[in-house]
């Protein structure tokens, strides 16, 4: 039962989209509806401005990070007999789902890397660290978002296997864990992967 109340509780707040709260009260529509069409911080960028996607980004780093702290010191706390480790990973499982189908605004979000890194970092830090720092230098050399997002996202399950110095270290769950983020991860960029393979994927300019 703890571990289905966690993946409720992480659901709904994954489901709450800043992007869609922001772009109405920032600039009088839906950011759905403009760009990309995707609930992110990047069509955030190029839609509404640089303060409401920054606004955007932390915001939703902060989802995955608030998940992650209600499963290791609420709900671990209260309920007894539960693994701590499973806990935390249905919780940032769930957050990310909850991100990406929001049962607020019609299931239709965005896809979740800012949230996902929100819950490697607290989960992780070296991982996430390496994985932020991996797709920072994939973006800033061929200016795609989205294909820094992806192979950062292949680098997470990989790196679990080599780094293990946390406190699930040795739980193979957490192997899984990873593969199931990235396939999450690279599941909502299938669209980018599409328009990677044609050459016709947007590109951010450094202005």
């Amino acid at each position: 039962m703890a571990y289905i109340v966690m993946g409720v509780i992480a659901y709904l707040i994954g489901s709450v989209n800043f992007s869609v709260i922001i772009s109405k009260k920032m600039a009088g529509f839906d950011v759905r509806e403009k760009g990309s069409g995707n609930a992110g911080t990047t069509n955030m960028l190029r839609s509404v401005g640089k303060g409401a996607a920054v606004i955007t980004l932390i915001l939703d780093v902060l989802k995955g990070i608030v998940a992650i702290l209600l499963a290791k010191y609420v709900i671990g706390n209260i309920a007894s007999n539960v693994s701590t480790a499973v806990l935390v990973q249905v919780a940032g499982f769930f957050v990310v789902v909850g991100h990406t189908f929001p049962i607020f605004f019609g299931f239709k979000g965005g896809k979740g890397v800012a949230t996902s890194l929100g819950v490697l970092l607290l989960i992780q830090p070296v991982i996430g660290g390496i994985c932020l720092v991996f797709a920072l230098l994939v973006m800033a050399i061929t200016r795609m978002v989205s294909l820094g997002s992806i192979m950062a996202a292949i680098l997470f399950p990989v790196l679990t296997i080599f780094i293990n110095d946390n406190y699930i270290a040795s739980d193979y769950t957490y192997v899984f864990f990873g593969f199931a983020m990235a396939g999450l991860v690279i599941f909502n960029h299938r669209s980018n992967l599409k328009r990677i393979y044609r050459g016709e994927e947007n590109r951010l300019s450094f202005k």
